[in-house]
């Protein structure tokens, strides 16, 4: 049976890039790489591993939790995983607006603002 860090790691990979994973997992030292990996198994391997939630609608329902909690930079490291995992810039900016409803206009600002750093970026503005 696969591990939950083993099924984390290829699903965290798959949705925020090999690139930034292994970055982030080559940089950790010995007071970080604990958290980095029980966050991947528990995250990735437990949370995203169960597949009864599809991996777009995952990463729409983080933008939502992660934009009302106002964690802008991990906000923008998972709009782009949202965009790697199928959900387009018109679903972000919807999302963005339930943000600014429930949580007020200036968090709503504060994702729209993350949101078109990120689109342009990846040129989907």
């Amino acid at each position: 049976m696969e591990s939950y860090f083993d099924k984390g790691l290829a699903q965290r990979k798959a949705t925020l890039g090999a690139e930034y994973v292994d970055g982030v997992l080559e940089n950790a030292d010995s007071f970080s790489k604990p958290f980095q990996e029980a966050m991947t198994a528990w995250c990735w391997g437990f949370g995203w591993g169960d597949e009864a939630i599809p991996a777009k609608t995952r990463s729409m329902m983080n933008l939502a939790m992660i934009g009302a909690l106002g964690k802008m930079h991990e906000w923008e490291i998972h709009c782009r995983g949202a965009l790697k995992n199928g959900v387009s810039a018109e679903e972000i900016r919807a999302i963005i607006h339930v943000v600014g409803i429930y949580c007020g206009v200036p968090q709503g600002l504060e994702c729209m603002r993350a949101a078109r750093k990120v689109l342009e970026e990846e040129g989907q503005l």
